[in-house]
């Protein structure tokens, strides 16, 4: 039984409609708002608890770029939580490959690196109990329809894929939209091999899809925020993308449904809306055991618990 959820990037977008539609299970009876400005977490607390009628919210103050911040909220969260959503992400900001004091790029530590601490962390110390969903994305397998490349690794090693971590694998892309996609596969492989590890919790990648009313743009430089937020409006006009409300029951349904298997990767089958896949079947590397146990190995090299 799911009764608490703790949520990374809770304050806004996704996280915060994802904490809202918690709160109408009338099962769930804490939800820990994860929230880089702890101001911005009181505030979306007061309304997520005038529009849900319920006093449940608590905020837990996480930077998940700093692996400090990851810690000390860990530390903080007073009990343990039957599930935990990893929702935070993004582009990296202005400086998306700027290195940060863990020597990653600010791009891989906001969207894998943090994570992969925080859940860790949680389970050694005996805080999360049964479900642990990523924030998965389409562009891990490329998007043919929407001119997204896939990922492409020579191998998928551990060295390439601490080379990703650090910039030094694409070392010329001043784009950050073309690491986020080598770096969500790598957070995939990487959940793969923690299904294995934790056979007791249920790990799934989940992808919200192309959904609009989100912060994932709002680091981006000015016009390319603006291009590609306009894109997004088209996209859903024209049935290519969804609202907000959409992208959070796909992570709900992959809290709640048991159906959605421990160690898969589930995103939309075509596109970047409509009905989900298990991604292995579209791209056959993201079921490779040995690139799955490269991106946890590699992961390991660069914060060692």
């Amino acid at each position: 039984m799911i009764r608490s959820v703790f949520i990374t990037g809770a304050n806004a977008g996704l996280g915060k409609e994802s904490a809202r539609q918690l709160a109408l299970r009338a099962n769930i009876d804490k939800i820990y708002l994860g929230c880089r400005d702890p101001q911005k977490g009181q505030i979306a607390q007061a309304e997520l608890e005038q529009l849900t009628g319920r006093n449940i919210f608590e905020v837990i103050t996480i930077d998940v770029s700093n692996l400090d911040s990851v810690a000390n909220a860990v530390n903080s969260l007073p009990q343990s939580v039957d599930a935990l959503v990893m929702n935070a992400g993004g582009t990296g900001g202005k400086h998306f490959h700027n290195l940060n004091s863990s020597g990653v790029t600010e791009i891989f530590a906001v969207n894998l690196l943090g994570h992969s601490v925080l859940a860790e962390s949680l389970l050694t110390s005996g805080k999360l109990n049964h479900v642990a969903v990523y924030a998965g994305s389409e562009a891990a397998r490329g998007v043919e329809e929407m001119g997204m490349k896939r990922p492409t690794f020579d191998t998928s090693s551990v060295s390439e894929f601490v080379g990703l971590a650090r910039g030094s694998y694409l070392s010329s892309v001043n784009d950050p939209t073309v690491a986020y996609g080598p770096i969500k596969y790598m957070g995939a492989l990487w959940m793969s091999a923690m299904a294995r590890r934790y056979p007791q919790i249920r790990f799934v990648t989940m992808s919200p899809g192309a959904t609009t009313g989100t912060q994932g743009f709002d680091s981006l430089p000015l016009l390319k925020r603006v291009m590609m937020q306009s894109a997004m409006k088209v996209m859903l006009l024209l049935g290519k993308a969804h609202q907000v409300e959409t992208g959070a029951s796909r992570y709900m349904d992959a809290v709640f449904n048991s159906n959605y298997k421990s160690g898969l990767f589930y995103a939309s089958r075509k596109g970047l809306t409509g009905e989900l896949a298990d991604q292995a079947t579209l791209f056959a590397d993201i079921a490779n055991q040995q690139y799955q146990e490269n991106a946890y190995q590699a992961i390991k090299q660069l914060a060692p618990m």
